[in-house]
């Protein structure tokens, strides 16, 4: 059931790729009423209007569009491809795009106290003060298995290999950037989703989520 009280928790959810923490933190938001943010799909995003538009200057071009930004619109694209996911990662590299998207996080999570958001570095550099931490893992043969299948739906001609391999790279990136790299903080709880269906993965985050609940409301 719904939770319909406004207790004001934030969540932050990361993990590589693919490794189910949308689908994780997805469920956690819906059950307690919480807001929900994929900053991966901001990513995207980003990425599908650069190689749209090809704008000259990148960094002014994307402050303009993230300036007003309706999330919702977000999912009116198709915005899971492997062009898009490997060129994701190469834009997450560059600062100034990070500062853009960091900010408009920052500002959603300002105006949504209630709010879980996902991605991949939510507790380290996004909700470092978040009142729980989820970090999601999984094998790369798991993980691609599960993006085929998605990808499959879009693209028929896809082949597993070319994700498993995309998916690889992209971790790669995520891990040995620069800037804000994929990293476990020291907070966080290890959501292992190669062991846990979609109804085990909620029931053992819940029971993170309740004692964080009792702990700051006391019921």
């Amino acid at each position: 059931m719904k939770k319909k009280s406004s207790k004001l928790i934030q969540i932050a959810c990361d993990g590589g790729a693919a490794t189910g923490k949308s689908t994780g933190a997805k469920m956690i938001a819906k059950k307690y009423n919480l807001k929900f943010l994929s900053s991966g799909l901001l990513y995207r995003y980003a990425a599908y209007l650069i190689l749209k538009h090809k704008p000259k200057n990148k960094i002014k071009f994307l402050f303009n569009k993230f300036k007003n930004l309706k999330y919702e619109k977000l999912e009116e694209n198709n915005l899971h491809t492997n062009k898009i996911s490997e060129y994701s990662a190469e834009i997450a590299k560059i600062n100034k795009i990070r500062k853009i998207l960091k900010n408009y996080q920052n500002s959603f999570s300002k105006k949504n106290r209630a709010c879980c958001i996902e991605g991949r570095d939510i507790a380290t550099k996004i909700l470092p003060n978040s009142d729980i931490k989820f970090f999601f893992i999984c094998k790369l043969n798991l993980a691609a298995s599960r993006r085929f299948k998605e990808l499959k739906k879009i693209n028929s001609k896809i082949k597993l290999k070319d994700v498993k391999k995309s998916l690889k790279i992209r971790n790669i990136l995520d891990t040995k950037r620069k800037n804000s790299p994929l990293l476990k903080h020291r907070d966080s709880i290890e959501i292992d989703t190669g062991k846990l269906n979609k109804k085990a993965m909620l029931a053992k985050m819940s029971k993170y989520v309740e004692k964080i609940i009792k702990t700051k409301y006391g019921n």
